[in-house]
């Protein structure tokens, strides 16, 4: 989008309600992590705030702007992750990894999220919950903090440690349970048999009572283009349960990585297989 410093001029054939429409999406964008009120927005905009707050509903809408509460607070919503996530066939990403989620929900009775790689952050773009009432909460279109989940621990691996140390640099890594990876050796550690077996575990590391088994997949260029994870409650998993379903991960995620026209990171451990 275009530098929201620096306002373009509407021209001749410039209609203007959308005109302003994107100058609004371009703000949200170049704004605070936090988000940015009706206020803020109509101040920038140079407009009312009853037009500016007419323009943002009608961009929550259609999922162009996400609200964080409290405070109202506008966030670009996932449509735009949507349309920015193209894959090299030309589908969006969301499209290609849902048949891939229907499929892993239906063999493992788990809830089954997509995510791209936001620069080493997990981004969630397509979720399929599990049947019954259990529901987790797993926002899409919001970048997750890496070292805490299997989705981001699988897209770290991917890297190599010096960029995996920028990487925590950046988001840092605070303590989400008692069982939280806190220590950049320890995430690296734990990276290690990621690479080894395939896939990445979150035994309670985000939230108390939650097990997550992620894998990555490759776009054509070899690049990690996000990963793929199956959520559940925590139970007593024996070692051949959890490699059983890391197997299951690894396949959806190595047939995602097929479908971008990539080639699936050979690995050496006993989930690697499939």
């Amino acid at each position: 989008m275009a530098n929201a410093d620096a306002p373009a001029v509407a021209g001749r054939y410039t209609v203007g309600s959308l005109h302003k429409a994107l100058r609004l999406l371009d703000l949200v964008a170049a704004g605070p992590a936090e988000g940015l009120t009706v206020s803020e927005l109509s101040r920038q905009l140079g407009a009312s705030k009853s037009s500016t707050f007419a323009l943002a509903r009608t961009l929550l809408d259609f999922n162009y702007l996400r609200v964080i509460e409290p405070g109202t607070r506008y966030h670009l919503g996932l449509a735009l992750v949507r349309l920015g996530d193209i894959s090299a066939s030309g589908l969006p990403l969301a499209a290609i990894c849902q048949p891939v989620l229907h499929d892993l929900n239906a063999r493992t009775g788990l809830t089954i999220r997509a995510a791209v790689n936001e620069n080493g952050r997990p981004l969630f773009i397509e979720r399929v919950d599990a049947p019954g009432a259990i529901r987790f909460h797993a926002p899409l279109g919001v970048p997750e903090l890496p070292h805490v989940s299997s989705a981001g621990k699988a897209i770290l691996a991917s890297m190599s440690d010096r960029d995996v140390a920028s990487v925590i640099a950046e988001t840092g890594m605070p303590r989400r349970t008692p069982k939280t990876i806190t220590t950049l050796q320890g995430l690296l550690d734990d990276l290690a048999l990621v690479r080894s077996r395939g896939f990445a575990i979150d035994d309670e590391e985000d939230f108390e009572g939650v097990f997550c088994v992620g894998s990555a997949f490759f776009d054509h260029s070899g690049a990690c283009s996000g990963s793929i994870s199956a959520t559940g409650i925590k139970r007593d998993l024996p070692e051949k349960a959890v490699v059983e379903l890391g197997a299951h991960v690894r396949r959806a995620a190595d047939s995602i990585t097929h479908m971008l026209g990539g080639t699936p990171r050979v690995t050496h451990g006993q989930g690697a297989s499939s």
